[in-house]
């Protein structure tokens, strides 16, 4: 994930000012909030600017995906070239889905802040979607999710990673 944090913050970060960078670096799927917070801290940005933006960013996507998706999905899945990649995906997001069943709001939560690969924000709103868990529960299941993802990333980003820099 690094790497590609650093490669769209170095790709933008030649058209639009760092702090723009690191928004839509939180809005991209697979990066979100945690590939903004270590673009941040590569592009200098002060942990207290950083914060906001990566999580306005992150939150964007969160209602759209959860209204949408399942309505994008099967007007996709009408298109020959596109149905064999939407049921990938449904089955890769509902292969990850065990402990949203069980546990549902808390399982969402963890889900969406533990930052390991295929978690986060994105991937808990398709399968709330695919789930069809209360829009509201979802929404703050993911929101609760993001706050602790943005604790954990900012200690890795700017604790850990800031001394390995420095």
């Amino acid at each position: 994930m690094d790497s590609l944090a650093v490669w769209f913050a170095n790709t933008l970060g030649q058209y639009v000012s760092r702090e723009v960078v690191i928004f839509i670096i939180s809005m991209i799927p697979i990066l979100e909030l945690r590939g903004g917070l270590i673009a941040a801290k590569l592009l200098n940005v002060s942990i207290t600017t950083a914060i906001p933006l990566c999580i306005i960013g992150n939150i964007i996507p969160i209602p759209f995906i959860l209204l949408f998706i399942k309505q994008i999905f099967k007007w996709l899945k009408k298109i020959n070239f596109c149905k064999n990649i939407i049921e990938k995906l449904e089955a890769r997001a509902m292969s990850k889905s065990d402990s949203i069943k069980r546990y549902e709001f808390w399982g969402l939560v963890l889900f969406v802040g533990i930052p390991l690969p295929g978690t986060g924000a994105w991937t808990g709103s398709l399968i709330a979607a695919l789930l069809e868990i209360d829009f509201k529960k979802a929404i703050l299941a993911e929101l609760l999710g993001i706050m602790i993802a943005t604790v954990i990333m900012s200690v890795v980003s700017y604790g850990l990673l800031g001394v390995l820099l420095a």
